[in-house]
């Protein structure tokens, strides 16, 4: 913990950038997803599995999402291209940091909100639903997406999810991992994939790791597909490369 509170202090964090495929097109980006990784003092990273979950309750938390935040803006001047989805928790709605950061992102690049995805977990977004809904509706005014992620992990109330309008739903990886070889979650999946398409929303598959999971999710017409089998997290992304590389696309 007294790592992590030096590297708020420092600013010693970055994004890794994983793609978010199209089922129908997988070669084709839908959108990245920005993790935040933090740094010790010899630049090594520090495992998010030990501290996550004691400083989500915490202002570090607070500070971590607004640092992930004005890191994925950051990725958002730099690329035009880019559409990036930015995890928070919930807890983090009406934090004077986060919104200043985003403030000024909106003020400096009116794109920035058309390609600015804002994910919140199942579990903490139920943990204040009447506050999530109001932040949701004057964000999507300012032309922010906004995604559930970790859906079907166990905390799921449908009354609460027709009322918060999401854009996008994620479907909980411990679900996908193995789905072509278990009855039991390919009815559950498909049923949260139908479920999804019936409220408008998106529907991303998450810890697609093999070719068999990605076979079966393609043949039910899941969305979008994210996980190790198409790309790794990566501090380098293409936008980088192509810079150093001196390319124009």
């Amino acid at each position: 913990m007294d790592m992590v509170r030096t590297a708020l202090v420092r600013k010693q964090v970055k994004l890794a950038f994983q793609p978010v495929v199209q089922t129908a097109q997988p070669d084709k980006m839908a959108f990245y997803e920005g993790l935040l990784r933090v740094a010790d003092e010899q630049g090594r990273i520090i495992p998010a599995k030990d501290f996550i979950d004691v400083v989500d309750n915490t202002d570090m938390g607070r500070q971590l999402d607004a640092l992930a935040l004005e890191k994925g803006i950051e990725a958002l001047f730099e690329e035009a291209s880019l559409r990036l989805s930015i995890n928070m928790s919930a807890l983090t709605i009406g934090y004077a940091q986060w919104n200043d950061v985003l403030r000024k992102g909106l003020k400096k690049d009116p794109t920035v909100g058309e390609r600015l995805i804002i994910e919140i977990t199942e579990r903490t977004a139920l943990s204040a639903p009447d506050e999530v809904r109001d932040f949701m509706t004057d964000l999507q005014h300012k032309g922010i997406s906004f995604a559930l992620d970790d859906f079907g992990a166990g905390y799921t109330s449908f009354k609460y999810l027709k009322d918060f309008y999401f854009d996008i739903i994620k479907i909980d990886g411990e679900l996908i991992e193995g789905v072509h070889d278990d009855p039991d979650a390919q009815i559950l999946t498909e049923a949260l994939l139908d479920l999804g398409h019936k409220f408008d929303m998106f529907v991303v598959a998450e810890n697609v790791e093999t070719f068999e999971d990605a076979e079966f999710l393609t043949s039910i017409g899941m969305d979008c597909m994210q996980g190790y089998y198409f790309g790794v997290p990566t501090l380098t992304p293409y936008w980088q490369v192509n810079k150093l590389l001196g390319r124009t696309a």
